[in-house]
């Protein structure tokens, strides 16, 4: 456990070009790796070529894509072509296209042809008594022509031909329309149709003269259709298999994953060098992974090269790495910056379990928790919430609302309100003073701890000496004396002018300290939150004794309130203050991020669509 982020460390591999694709895999495995190039750009992998590829691959896609099968896993070996494969991929992907093209186009034309005959089995059935003689409609000619289309709902054309019959149906959100007359003017009405987004609906020529055997023969066409649908898919299955389009569609998701994850790397005939940062202070993980593998290769761990930025790294143990979030929420604390997940560990539950003090809601909240934490991982953190929130319940007597079922290990709140105010206050004095000695700490971690002894430290004095006063007046004697130590220090080491280095730390110095007052003061909303949920307990009882018979449905009801409505603005206030009181004092959350080599992805989420 550290409170200081570490510097990822800078490793160098050098391995078979053959061996490329398993080498990059497996270190994306140990997720403990982040690429980055650093070589000369003469003999660089030749990724732009596999840009080109993906392009064309994506094309593809966008056309054939929903006609495609899964895609199978594409592994890199030992002996994988990681440059080569995906075009000869390509290749047999482009000779699929060619060979199902007349089986896509039987299959884009069924379905049209599927969806007109259940248009017509609606029409012939929403008809009635009045049914309509499709058989003369689809036969008409040759001075007639007879039409049916389906409109949208609300664009049946304003102006018709006076010549044309028409019977319009409705279905809900569109309209069916049967119309007949000559030719010249249902071509007209063609026009039309289109123009207010309407189609023609295909009439076969061999539709029963007997209405009552039409839904028969509608019913018979669809099996037809049915039947040649599967055999056409049966075909595509087949060209699929002959092609090896499964392996080739697994292979192009490989090649989309190095382009998208990895960095122009140096290679040459025969080897690849890769480079990048490590998270670990060793190389045993990945030593580990490659040999895993039976891979060849030379690793070692180096200093990284001057004009690196190396990424920050995290390391906490278990229990607070979900409090990083809280500094994620800044950005990422640079390489001699403080870690504060551990602290907040500790200072959020506790924030979070003095203002929401109550054993039975506070246990809703840990179940909560545990139950969500996977769906969303950021609701984990309700269950230290949760936790605490049910030891401050045990404190305060309070149990899903009553306060008369246990006694208080401590107090009610709302019988002695001052004293929850000030130990909020006081609270706040610990968690201020936290903040300003990670503050030292990183002016130790940066080499400038002198500095911070002669121009920083009397800040931490005069800051004691205010809050010092609420219990000894002798201890305002720290303020002065801390405002001169920061006056005094800053014109000592000042190299030219001392007094206007003075001066210019007077006015700091007066701005830092009613900035220590306000983030100290605004402590006190954690003991007002537990005044108000206190508050809020109350009234739900007393609501619920008041409603007589409906007591414990009202109980249930108020419960489900609080824990919905303050759960929520009691953790929006904990993030606040962690944030803007206790951050604000030295985190600044400049650093570079690490960001692991993600493993290759899986076959159903590459660039193809999932089949329908």
């Amino acid at each position: 456990m550290t409170l200081r982020t570490a510097p990822a460390s800078w490793f160098e591999l050098l391995t078979s070009r053959e061996e490329l694709g398993a080498v990059l895999d497996a270190l994306a495995s140990t997720g403990a790796v982040q690429l980055q190039a650093y070589s000369r750009p003469e003999s660089k992998l030749a990724l732009p070529d596999l840009k080109l590829l993906l392009t064309d691959y994506e094309a593809l896609a966008r056309r054939y894509g929903h006609h495609w099968p899964r895609p199978a896993p594409s592994r890199p070996g030992p002996e994988h072509a990681l440059l080569e494969a995906p075009r000869e991929a390509l290749e047999r992907t482009r000779a699929w296209t060619k060979a199902a093209d007349p089986l896509i186009a039987e299959l884009e034309a069924l379905a049209q042809e599927r969806e007109d005959v259940a248009l017509l089995a609606d029409l012939a059935a929403r008809t009635g008594e009045a049914r309509i003689r499709l058989d003369r409609v689809a036969t008409a000619g040759p001075l007639l022509a007879g039409r049916a289309y389906l409109l949208p709902q609300d664009a049946l054309p304003q102006a018709l031909p006076a010549n044309v019959l028409m019977q319009s149906v409705p279905t809900g959100e569109s309209r069916l329309l049967v119309a007949v007359g000559p030719v010249d003017e249902v071509a007209a009405l063609d026009q039309s149709v289109a123009a207010r987004r309407g189609r023609s609906i295909a009439l076969p020529p061999d539709l029963p003269a007997d209405p009552d055997d039409l839904p028969r023969h509608l019913e018979a066409r669809r099996a037809a259709l049915d039947a040649r649908e599967r055999a056409a898919r049966a075909g595509l299955d087949e060209l699929a298999r002959r092609h090896e389009l499964p392996a080739a569609l697994g292979e192009l998701g490989l090649a989309a994953w190095l382009v998208a994850n990895v960095p122009e790397l140096p290679v040459t005939e025969h080897f690849a060098w890769v480079t990048g940062w490590c998270a670990d202070l060793d190389d045993a993980r990945l030593r580990s992974a490659l040999d895993a593998r039976s891979l060849h290769y030379l690793l070692r761990l180096m200093p990284a090269p001057e004009d690196a930025v190396p990424p920050s790294v995290l390391r906490n143990p278990r229990w607070a790495r979900p409090f990083e979030v809280f500094a994620g929420l800044m950005g990422v604390p640079a390489a001699r910056e403080a870690d504060p997940s551990v602290v907040v560990a500790f200072v959020a539950p506790l924030m979070f379990g003095y203002m929401f003090g109550d054993v039975g809601q506070g246990l809703v909240l840990v179940i909560a928790g545990l139950v969500l934490r996977k769906r969303l991982p950021a609701l984990g953190l309700l269950v230290p919430g949760g936790i605490v929130a049910m030891a401050f319940g045990f404190a305060f007597g309070s149990v899903f609302a009553r306060e008369d079922l246990i006694a208080p290990l401590w107090l009610h709140p709302l019988e002695e309100p001052l004293v929850v105010l000030g130990v909020a206050l006081g609270f706040g004095v610990l968690v201020i003073a936290a903040g300003l000695v990670l503050d030292a700490l990183q002016f130790l971690w940066r080499g400038e701890f002198r500095r911070w002894l002669v121009c920083e430290a009397g800040l931490v004095l005069a800051y004691l000496g205010i809050v010092g006063v609420a219990r000894d007046a002798r201890m305002l004697w720290a303020l002065p004396a801390g405002y001169a130590w920061i006056l005094v220090g800053h014109a000592w080491s000042a190299s030219g002018d001392r007094l206007g280095a003075a001066g210019r730390a007077a006015g700091t110095a007066v701005e830092k300290l009613l900035q220590l007052g306000v983030n100290t003061v605004s402590f006190v909303r954690v003991g007002a939150f537990a005044l108000a949920h206190a508050g809020l307990c109350s009234a739900v009882v007393g609501i619920a004794e008041a409603t007589g018979a409906g007591y414990w449905p009202a109980l249930l009801i108020g419960n489900a309130a609080i824990i919905a409505l303050e759960g929520l603005v009691v953790g929006i206030q904990t993030t606040r203050l962690i944030l803007f009181e206790f951050f604000i004092r030295f985190l600044s959350a400049r650093g570079r991020p690490f960001r692991p080599l993600p493993p290759p992805v899986p076959p159903d989420a590459t660039l193809t669509r999932s089949p329908t």
